[in-house]
């Protein structure tokens, strides 16, 4: 499997990232460690997760994923086989949130606790924290580094301003680099990212992992009405796109995917790849028939007319 390296880091990595959101909501244990052994014995090497997932379930307090990537480690081995990536900032409880650097020191351990790890590979800051200062949390970041505890960082829901801000930081102050973005980016959500976001991500070697990259399912072509929608976890997520512009981008992968005898969502993925800016779009799997198309999605190489008809389908409007 081809490799690509993220940002001027020194972590090189699989076109296509796992999702691990979906671990201990959608996906239990079992099915994770099933997905994990499936993914990796693809010969696919970079995981992506953070300390809220998955918070948000019934039941969970924030970790879940995390404790059972580091159950699934520890039973499998094999750490150096894989570039671990995690997130810190959004809240895990009342206090605990944020990139300052008292925060960030006990972030750090729970990660590496529930991970099983003695260090991640790319450690990222969740969101933006207007409330602390730029310098203080690069400087946190530093202390991580050099303690071995983190390798490389990166960000993620960064505007172009305060990523150009940051950047600008690290170069003047010669603290760590934000190596990669993690903004939202798929066919039918490409205006929070094109323009100024891609352009400095491209100017100054920032490595580019979206998230939603088939937008909660809708371009795997699964949701073609609102009735597809009934007893879907994230059915309601796809709402918004049932009009004639979703419908329009579809089409054009139906198209494309049947000259190729594929998915639409494996040519959703692979238009991602394609993508200059774009290192390894994320994409999660709850079961092994979804991801034996996931991994599949990154042999196919679509040639410049697919590209234009894609293209032109999914223009932002």
């Amino acid at each position: 499997m081809q490799k690509r390296q993220l940002g001027q880091s020194s972590l090189h990595v699989t076109p296509i990232t796992f999702g691990c959101n979906v671990f201990g909501w959608t996906a239990d244990e079992k099915t994770s460690f099933d997905l994990l052994d499936g993914y990796v014995g693809a010969g696919f090497n970079f995981l992506d997760t953070a300390d809220v997932y998955s918070r948000w379930h019934p039941g969970n307090s924030g970790g879940e994923s995390e404790v059972i990537i580091g159950n699934w480690l520890k039973a499998r081995g094999g750490r150096d086989k894989i570039v671990l990536a995690t997130k810190l900032g959004i809240e895990m409880a009342p206090g605990k949130k944020g990139l300052s650097r008292k925060y960030m020191m006990t972030a750090v351990e729970d990660s590496l606790l529930r991970l099983q790890t003695d260090y991640i590979d790319l450690y990222q800051s969740h969101r933006d924290d207007p409330d602390t200062d730029i310098e203080e949390t690069l400087s946190a970041y530093a202390e991580l580094i050099k303690a071995g505890k983190v390798r490389e960082i990166g960000a993620s829901n960064f505007s172009a301003d305060r990523l150009a801000a940051s950047l600008k930081v690290s170069t003047e102050k010669g603290l760590p680099r934000y190596q990669s973005l993690q903004p939202q980016y798929s066919l039918v959500e490409r205006g929070e990212f094109e323009g100024p976001l891609e352009e400095l991500c491209l100017k100054e070697k920032v490595g580019v992992i979206g998230y939603y990259s088939l937008a909660s399912g809708f371009l795997t072509g699964k949701y073609r009405s609102r009735a597809d929608m009934e007893g879907r976890l994230r059915g309601a997520r796809v709402e918004k796109y049932l009009n004639d512009y979703g419908f329009g981008v579809i089409k054009a992968l139906d198209e494309v995917a049947a000259r190729y005898n594929a998915k639409p969502g494996q040519i959703a993925l692979a238009w991602l790849i394609a993508r200059p800016s774009v290192t390894a779009p994320i994409a999660s799997a709850t079961n092994m028939e979804q991801l034996a198309e996931l991994v599949k999605a990154a042999e196919i190489t679509l040639d410049a007319a697919a590209i234009q008809q894609i293209d032109a389908a999914s223009k932002p409007r």
